[in-house]
């Protein structure tokens, strides 16, 4: 019964936020100042509850938890692709970037963090239309922890029941950016390339109809404390088209 409402719940928090999610788009005029640089270098976390196997993180990476104040539900793992979760992985390839470094692979649905020894703390992701807009080199020049969703002037005016949100939807369990955004600049120029949260779970695997790379929000909170300011960001993408949803 437990499960049942929670799983209930998390639908009705997607159905409610996936009419703003598909208007959103990227969101990509998204008011995100230059956050100062901080630390550059990277240390995997070793407090975090999804450190280990895959097992581990099932059970304890997805659990419902409160961040600051906001009630998020569990997710109910054993109905995504295991391949999906939260989990670290051999990744050759690491090896060329820095310790660190986020490598998302469009294509395979799949966002890395480089670590030691050729392995990698790897997410599922789910990509949309703006996701599939940009590649190439970045570094994460802003960090938002329950950003402000900043729809653009031309889409309030082709959606007038956007107008409450001229100057900004606050965060929330509906906003269209989830728990955590991060910020992709190149030479100094924001990308208008996001990696954010949703709590649209079931789009994790897919390409869904907005957005440009979501993550859990379970899994955009540990990647938010898992990886410094200036990271490096290197997106990756095929020759697929968006499937039609």
């Amino acid at each position: 019964m437990a499960y049942s409402m929670t799983s209930k719940r998390s639908l009705l928090l997607g159905a409610a936020v996936l009419s703003l999610a598909v208007a959103a788009g990227c969101a990509s005029n998204q008011r995100a100042s230059l956050a100062p640089s901080g630390v550059s270098a990277y240390t995997a976390p070793t407090n975090l509850p999804n450190e280990g196997s895959l097992g581990a993180t099932s059970a304890l990476g997805y659990s419902a938890v409160v961040d600051d104040g906001y009630a998020l539900p569990a997710i109910p793992t054993e109905k995504i692709d295991p391949q999906y979760l939260r989990q670290r992985v051999s990744f050759p390839e690491g090896r060329e970037y820095e310790l660190g470094t986020v490598v998302v692979d469009t294509p395979n649905r799949f966002l890395y963090v480089v670590e030691a020894d050729g392995m990698a703390m790897r997410y599922g992701i789910g990509v949309g239309r703006a996701g599939f807009s940009w590649a190439g080199d970045a570094n994460i020049r802003a960090k938002r922890s329950w950003p402000k969703w900043f729809p653009p002037a031309e889409m309030i005016d082709r959606k007038p029941d956007l107008e409450p949100y001229r100057d900004g939807m606050e965060p929330g369990l509906t906003n269209p950016l989830g728990a955590r955004a991060l910020y992709l600049y190149q030479n100094g120029k924001d990308t208008l390339f996001r990696l954010h949260g949703t709590p649209e779970w079931w789009t994790i695997g897919t390409a869904a109809s907005s957005g440009c790379i979501r993550l859990m929000n379970q899994d955009i909170i540990d990647l938010y404390e898992r990886v410094p300011m200036d990271a490096r960001v290197v997106v990756k993408q095929g020759k697929e088209r968006l499937a039609a949803r």
